[in-house]
């Protein structure tokens, strides 16, 4: 380290994990990023993306200035003013003249990453007043925010397994040991695995492909892709049917049982073995050892949601936990309470009656052109595409994309690509990279690195197997020329709302009278916060209005973070159904299992095709990294040994691969990995597209996975594409 070295902690913003960091600094440049031994949650731990935390931020590729496309259709350099001049003249005025349904929000998952990407978009979307919200979330996670919605009465309050304290994991869909998590924020995921073992306890993993998590588990269960909810209703059955379900005293806050009994009974462990290709004696066996294990817990994720039943897999793993009374159970699944979190609703002494709230709707209102419901407040981001070009009043014909990069991430990218070149009236874009979306952009804002950023993870910490704290200021001063994310996104809705020119404070002084108000807190606590910038002082009141009663000035003395406890029974508190209980069979879940049970007597495909996760990864946006590049962090199609013999594939040759949707091209790679059956690609490549400024992503293009799907599949629940269990055929090139 030389003379001028310096160390700084730093959240890392790169994955769920959200481990802390040790930054080595030179200057203004990241020379080193290593874990940081003294943060109370990661305690030391690192992945390759966080150890390449320098070579993301110092990306050359990175955007500094604003770009706004000319009249000779290029890009320009252009000042900040210039480009927020140019949103506030034109998204203002075809709002006016076309109404508020025809400006379109597109927003990606590096929001949930950032401070400024989630204080700021709720803000925004309130000043359009727009229907046509999009994002990540039906790309992968929304049905379980919809199965927890129905259950629970609030779609955020998602359980995650108790990983420190279970004795019994059964994960199905998931593969931590390459995504480190997901709704389930838990740094060194691979360690907590293995002190599971070490413990005696039980690690069962249903995938169809033999992934690293599955090669460490005591048992793998090689699934038929798509079938997930089918096996996990068996398991359910079984349970009833054995007389093994006991709820313990979840059973006073239950609501349905007797109902869903009744609803589950023609899944019985031989019904579904033909689908599910597992046979009843191991489905029997799944369940007798969950409810035999002291404590259990079962988690289910993206490869259990990005299916035609996905809303119905994301509910049965919570119905499971139920019927063995591990959710809300230390052991269990339960549901963390972080810092910023809402405090909870006060009850007399030792209640336990429950409260009604307004509970979860969904359809509240339907997409204009197919008409999609909307979960969430979101319609399908596979329906984006349609609701441009199909003319008619409420045409999408101004779109703002957040960190986004929808051309590649949701279903045929080529159609959307040319609806947002031909059919946009205009577009902008907040992205640090010209990429496959932003280049088709009349105006691109850029955020500054995350050196540059402070950070605080408010959606991370509701998904955290631990509650505890950490806030971390930015180690490197802002560059000049540059503009931090916050202001970037508060000018924003100054220009597109009307207000134009007013100081970017007065987002952030409306968003603080705004949360006083809803929280009857007395007006002149706005004058008590502290913070050095409009999101430090809305942190700052959050943290004060929040179940510890923290302040930004505590979380500024710990630097390394502040433990908050283990996670605790928080039942009824979280409840927020019109019952004030537990709904186990809400109406939307019930109306939907017919169409699990004609499942039973479907033919499935010769070859199938799902996805697969790299460690060294993060869909398309981390692809610009050259020391992520490379290795085992590659686009190939992962083909059984028996099927390329069978199709007559050579390793390393390139085949293509069609579906209804389309076909793309790649390398082969044999291996027993993958089950017999099924084939894999990873999600996020595809980077081969003229006009980005990506030069490490276009020397290894890869294949677009999402350009087999034409965006007509989905699950009818959570409006969520379907991209795994898509039946495809693999041919070798001449």
């Amino acid at each position: 380290m030389s003379h001028d070295s310096r160390t700084a902690p730093r959240i890392c913003p790169l994955c769920e994990a959200t481990c802390g960091l040790t930054l080595t600094i030179e200057g203004a440049t990241v020379t080193g990023a290593r874990g940081d031994r003294d943060d109370i949650f990661s305690r030391g731990f690192i992945c390759p993306k966080g150890a390449s935390f320098g070579g993301l931020d110092a990306d050359p590729d990175r955007l500094r200035v604003p770009l706004v496309r000319g009249a000779d259709g290029e890009f320009h350099d252009a000042s900040w003013s210039e480009a927020f001049d140019l949103i506030a003249e034109r998204v203002p005025a075809l709002a006016e003249a076309h109404g508020p349904q025809s400006v379109g929000v597109v927003l990606g998952n590096p929001n949930v990453h950032t401070m400024a990407g989630a204080l700021y978009p709720p803000l925004l979307l309130g000043a359009l007043r727009t229907r046509n919200v999009f994002t990540a979330s039906t790309l992968d996670q929304m049905p379980k925010h919809v199965s927890s919605g129905l259950l629970f009465g609030d779609a955020h309050a998602i359980p995650v397994p108790d990983l420190d304290r279970t004795d019994h994991l059964l994960l199905i869909g998931a593969n931590p040991l390459e995504s480190n998590g997901s709704l389930c924020t838990a740094p060194d995921f691979p360690g907590r695995l293995r002190a599971l073992r070490r413990r005696g306890g039980t690690l069962t993993v249903i995938d169809p492909r033999r992934t690293r998590t599955a090669r460490i588990a005591d048992r793998h269960i090689a699934i038929r892709p798509g079938a997930d909810a089918l096996l996990l209703a068996a398991i359910a059955h079984t349970l009833i049917a054995e007389k093994l379900a006991d709820p313990g005293p979840l059973a006073e806050h239950l609501e349905g049982l007797d109902e869903l009994a009744a609803a589950l009974a023609d899944f019985t462990p031989e019904a579904v073995a033909a689908a599910c290709d597992v046979d009843a004696a191991t489905t029997t066996a799944l369940a007798r050892e969950l409810a035999a294990a002291p404590t259990a817990a079962v988690y289910g994720r993206i490869g259990s949601c990005t299916v035609e039943h996905g809303t119905l897999a994301s509910w049965l793993v919570d119905v499971l936990n139920i019927l063995t009374g591990n959710l809300d159970r230390p052991g269990g699944a339960l549901f963390p309470l972080s810092a910023t979190a809402r405090a909870p609703r006060e009850a007399a002494p030792g209640a336990r009656a429950a409260v009604p709230g307004k509970g979860f709707t969904l359809g509240r209102w339907v997409s204009r052109v197919s008409g999609h419901p909307e979960a969430k407040g979101e319609l399908p981001v596979a329906a984006l595409a349609e609701e441009i070009e199909t003319p008619g009043e409420g045409r999408i014909r101004a779109l703002l994309v957040l960190a986004a990069n929808p051309v590649l991430s949701a279903p045929d990218g080529d159609r959307l690509d040319a609806a947002l070149a031909d059919r946009l009236d205009f577009m902008v874009s907040v992205d640090p990279y010209l990429n496959e979306t932003s280049r088709r952009a009349d105006v691109v804002l850029p955020p500054p690195p995350p050196s540059q950023s402070a950070h605080f993870d408010f959606a991370f910490n509701s998904f955290a197997v631990h509650n505890q704290v950490r806030y971390t200021r930015a180690p490197v001063l802002l560059e000049d020329g540059r503009m931090d994310e916050s202001e970037v996104l508060a000018r924003l809705i100054l220009a597109v709302s009307g207000k134009h020119g007013a100081p970017p404070s007065a987002v952030d002084d409306l968003a603080i009278d705004t949360a006083l108000t809803r929280a009857g807190a007395p007006k002149e606590l706005a004058a008590e916060l502290t913070g050095e910038s409009g999101p430090e002082r809305r942190l700052d009141l959050m943290l004060r209005l929040g179940p510890y009663g923290l302040t930004l000035e505590q979380l500024l003395a710990h630097p390394h973070g502040i433990d908050l406890g283990p996670l605790r029974p928080r039942l009824p508190e979280i409840l927020r159904t019109r019952s004030g209980r537990i709904e186990l069979l809400p109406a939307p879940i019930a109306a939907d299992l017919p169409r699990l049970r004609r499942a039973l007597g479907e033919r499935p495909a010769p070859l199938v095709l799902v996805g697969r996760r790299h460690l060294r990864s993060n869909n398309s946006w981390m692809h610009n990294v050259g020391s992520l590049s490379g290795g085992t962090n590659v686009c190939t199609l992962q083909v059984h040994p028996d099927d390329a013999a069978r199709l007559g594939l050579v390793d390393g040759a390139t085949v293509r691969i069609e579906s209804s949707g389309g076909a793309v091209e790649a390398p082969a790679e044999i291996t027993e990995t993958v089950r017999s059956g099924v084939v894999s690609l990873p999600h996020g490549w595809g980077h081969s597209r003229p006009g980005t400024r990506m030069s490490v992503a276009a020397a290894h293009p890869g294949a677009n996975v999402n350009q087999l799907l034409d965006g007509t599949f989905l699950d009818p629940l959570s409006g969520t594409a379907v991209l795994n269990a898509i039946p495809v055929s693999v041919t070798p090139l001449p």
